[in-house]
């Protein structure tokens, strides 16, 4: 049978271009196909299984936190942006609530109830699903698409085919990369892959003896530094260290500057500094940790700190200025515990890496932007060819950021492929 449009992948932006399609005043024949036994699997792990599926800043600011050439989104968050997201599952009777940071979340806290929504929602508007079917090819003719051949050699046709495959993060909910050759095929141009969004690996002494090891950090700014002394950015929030280096959401931020720099400066180490009392000057530090002190004179310093610092920290900040836990208030040496402040505000944390793409919550990289048409997600180069969420070159941060891409890029790939495929 020929379809009018074929989605490749069940995902977010999959799910969306398959409903915008089917949708659309062109009345077209959708199908939506995936190598999976079901749609939806990135879906429904994210948020941590509660699915954030936007988030409500003002569009400037959304695209802020979109990194990874989010000003390319302009048209299609025009097209469909994040009140029209929060409108389209409201209107499908899911309630939604903010959280923190502008985070959009299903009152109901499961992932399963956006899930659902969306798959009953493509199956209402008369998509065809086909499940655990993987493609092997997608063809091209004359400087066209003209549809998908699978691996025992049937052959779909279609005018119009949406390639909604996702990268290479995250391979157990299916994205693999498949879409990179078949962009590929068509002439386009796959910038340089590496993960994104993902815990950084380190060896310093304190992480290798796991001494810290779960313990969680809140409110606090961590920064990352280029070797020339330059901050790259800075993000305040929660963190985690790990068996392996540090987790957590300030450090998934900061993991793609990273990445940038042990690449742009051939080195094998950056220098982030942890700030674990940004809304205080070292000077204020110094004087409520010397005011603890001299409030209870006869208390052992490593216990006086417990009243402001993680007592697993507190060996590791006394050994890094040279001073003995078991210092009490008259025998405070000025000059170390002035370092304590300054430490307090900058204790160093060298990074080596990151994990695998593979365990990275995103993509960074993909099908070059230039090669696709920002208004309609439509190749430059192949006619019919349209692409939407994470195999395109572009990452946001953690918070409903990326979600929205996907959501937002998948509309505008249906849309305009449902006009395209009818023209």
């Amino acid at each position: 049978m020929k379809y009018d449009v074929i989605v490749i992948g069940g995902g977010p932006s999959g799910l969306m271009a398959a409903i915008s399609a089917a949708e659309s005043e062109q009345g077209v024949n959708v199908l939506l196909i995936d190598k999976g036994d079901k749609l939806g699997r990135k879906l429904g792990i994210s948020g941590g299984g509660r699915c954030n599926v936007t988030n409500a800043k003002e569009i400037d600011e959304l695209i802020h936190n979109i990194p990874g050439n989010g000003r390319f989104l302009h048209s299609s968050l025009a097209q469909f942006g994040n009140t029209d997201i929060m409108a389209f599952f409201e209107g499908m009777g899911i309630a939604l609530k903010e959280e923190d940071r502008g985070r959009m979340f299903p009152v109901s806290d499961k992932a399963k109830t956006v899930v659902d929504a969306l798959i009953n929602r493509v199956k209402r508007s008369g998509v065809t699903i086909r499940t655990n079917t993987p493609v092997k090819h997608v063809l091209y003719t004359e400087g066209q698409t003209s549809g998908i051949e699978l691996p025992s050699g049937e052959i779909i046709p279609s005018r119009c085919v949406i390639l909604a495959v996702g990268g290479k993060s995250v391979p157990h909910t299916g994205s693999t990369g498949d879409g990179y050759a078949w962009a590929e095929q068509a002439g386009h141009t796959i910038t340089e892959l590496y993960p994104t969004e993902v815990p950084l690996t380190s060896d310093e002494p304190f992480i290798r003896s796991r001494e810290l090891q779960g313990l969680s950090l809140r409110n606090v700014t961590l920064s990352v530094w280029n070797p020339k002394g330059k901050r790259l950015t800075q993000h305040e929030g929660d963190l985690i260290f790990t068996h392996f280096g540090i987790s957590g959401p300030i450090v998934l931020r900061c993991s793609q500057y990273v990445v940038k720099t042990r690449k742009q400066f051939q080195v094998r180490d950056v220098t982030l500094t942890l700030d674990l009392f940004p809304d205080k000057h070292a000077d204020e530090v110094y004087k409520d940790t010397y005011e603890l002190a001299k409030n209870e004179p006869k208390k052992a310093i490593k216990n006086v700190l417990k009243a402001l610092l993680p007592e697993r920290m507190i060996p590791i900040i006394l050994s890094r200025v040279s001073m003995s836990d078991a210092t009490t208030y008259d025998n405070i040496p000025k000059q170390p515990w002035l370092d304590m402040a300054k430490l307090l505000k900058a204790f160093p944390i060298e990074v080596n890496g990151t994990l695998s793409i593979e365990e990275a919550f995103v993509t960074g990289g993909g099908v070059h932007l230039k090669e696709i048409d920002p208004k309609t997600m439509e190749s430059t180069l192949m006619s019919g060819l349209f692409f939407c969420g994470e195999i395109l070159d572009v990452h946001g941060y953690t918070g409903g950021y990326n979600i929205t891409a996907a959501f937002s890029t998948g509309n505008t790939a249906g849309k305009h492929a449902a006009a395209v495929a009818t023209s």
